[in-house]
Order: C-alpha cells, then sequence, then structure tokens
C-alpha cells in the first residue's frame, strides 16, 4: 500500500499560541518519511500580513514543512480567509507550492476536489463582500505598499471586527449553501469535495440537483485542544483525530 496524503486546514497559528504552533510541528514530525502529499487548504495562519513579516513564528513554520517537504513529500499551500496574502516567497521557503482556489488531486482513479470553502458560504453576504474586495490585485499591492506596523494594525482591527461580526450571525448563515455546493460537484465534475473554513468536521452524504449523482462533503476541522485531518490512501479517505 502507497503512503498517504493528508488534508489539514484551519490552524490558525498565532504567536500567541504556542502550544498550537508546537502541536503542529509534532503533527509534521510525526508523519515525516510516512506521507506522499500534504494539502493544507487555508488558513495555517490567524493572519497574515505579507511575507516580507519575517517573525520567528514564520520562520519556524517556514523551516518545518521544509523539512517535511525533503523527507519526500509534495507539500500545497491554499489561501484561507486570514491568511489570503501568502505570497510565492513564503511557500518557496517552505519548498511547497501555492494552490489555486479549487484544485483536483487524483487517488486511485478517484477525482477529489480541494478548496478552503469560504466561497461556498453565499449566504453571507457581508464576509462575500470583503472577499471579492481583499482578494482584488490592485488591494493587495496598495495594503502590501503600507508598513508593517501599519498593516498589524488593520490586522488587529479586523479581527476584532470579525468576532464581533460573528458573533451576531446564525450559524446556519456562516454554514456553506447547499446550492453553491451542487454546482461545485456539477461545474468540476467530481463526486466528492474536501474543504476546511466552517469548522464543522464531518462527512455529508449528497444528491446534487443537476445530476442525481451520489456525492461526498467532506469538511476538515479547525486546530485546538484537538485536530482533525483528512487521510486518503489509494482513494479511500477517513477523517482521522488527534490530541494536540
Amino acid at each position: 500500500m502507497g503512503q498517504p496524503t493528508l488534508f489539514i486546514s484551519d490552524l490558525h497559528l498565532d504567536e500567541r499560541s504556542p502550544r498550537l504552533t508546537q502541536g503542529f510541528l509534532d503533527f509534521l514530525e510525526r508523519h515525516k518519511g510516512a506521507c506522499e502529499r500534504l494539502f493544507i487548504l487555508g488558513d495555517l495562519f490567524e493572519a497574515w500580513i505579507g511575507d516580507d513579516d519575517d517573525n520567528e513564528l514564520s520562520r519556524t513554520v517556514a523551516a518545518a514543512l521544509a523539512n517535511f517537504a525533503e523527507s519526500g513529500a509534495a507539500v500545497a499551500l491554499m489561501h484561507g480567509n486570514r491568511d489570503f496574502l501568502l505570497g510565492e516567497d513564503f511557500a518557496a521557503r517552505c519548498n511547497a507550492r501555492l494552490m489555486q482556489d479549487s484544485e483536483i488531486v487524483e487517488s486511485a482513479g478517484e477525482r477529489f476536489l480541494l478548496m478552503h470553502g469560504d466561497s461556498l458560504c453565499t449566504d453571507d453576504t457581508d464576509y462575500q463582500a470583503f472577499r471579492a474586495q481583499v482578494r482584488q490585485p490592485a488591494w493587495q499591492a496598495q495594503f502590501l505598499s503600507q508598513s508593517l506596523e501599519a498593516r498589524q494594525a488593520f490586522a488587529a482591527q479586523a479581527r476584532a471586527q470579525s468576532q464581533s461580526a460573528t458573533a451576531g450571525k446564525a450559524q446556519e448563515i456562516m454554514d456553506v449553501n447547499q446550492a453553491a455546493v451542487s454546482e461545485c460537484f456539477e461545474r468540476f465534475e467530481v463526486t466528492r469535495l474536501i474543504h476546511g473554513h466552517t469548522h464543522r468536521p464531518a462527512i455529508h452524504a449528497l444528491t446534487t440537483a443537476g445530476t442525481q449523482d451520489s456525492c461526498e462533503r467532506i469538511v476538515l476541522g479547525d486546530w485546538g485542544d484537538t485536530a482533525v485531518f483528512g487521510k486518503l490512501t489509494e482513494g479511500n479517505f477517513e477523517l482521522c483525530k488527534i490530541t494536540l
């Protein structure tokens, strides 16, 4: 049996949470040399204000991922809603590649669509408007031209506003929209989707409206006291849970 492909998301690593960072480092050490591919499907970091912010956390994570890749695993990084400014410089330091917002990975003839998942939460119109703005190259160039101090202040303010807005929203608004999910299955011609973002790990069986195909929507978990990650081996997928 070949080595597995692993999927993680929503670690939200932050300098204020060293225990969580150590949990991630332990995870990499545990799977080093025993993993074919590692996909990080967004929000590796709680916030990212640019590749030029060369702090201790970014150096530690980059070194650990580069070491993991040197053990034989292909590492791929996807943008999340918190670290959408991750760039090619940081990816190179990790010996990783930056992913597109949607990609397909194959295993034993099975096709899996990979996403962060925030674009599927279309009922949250305020967030979708914000997402459209900050993903524009002109907005990003203007933001990255500011000083590190100004960007750090913006990130802190944005985090506080996000927490306040989230507290006032119904849970169903922040979950995926089923029509958006069905549209993805049909557009990409897949029957299995893996994403994060919602922090609600589960495997959902559903049927698409357009094709009546039986599909699976696989949701990865966020990291805290425990971590839920995906493991794919020769077409067989399982959600795994560990204590950090």
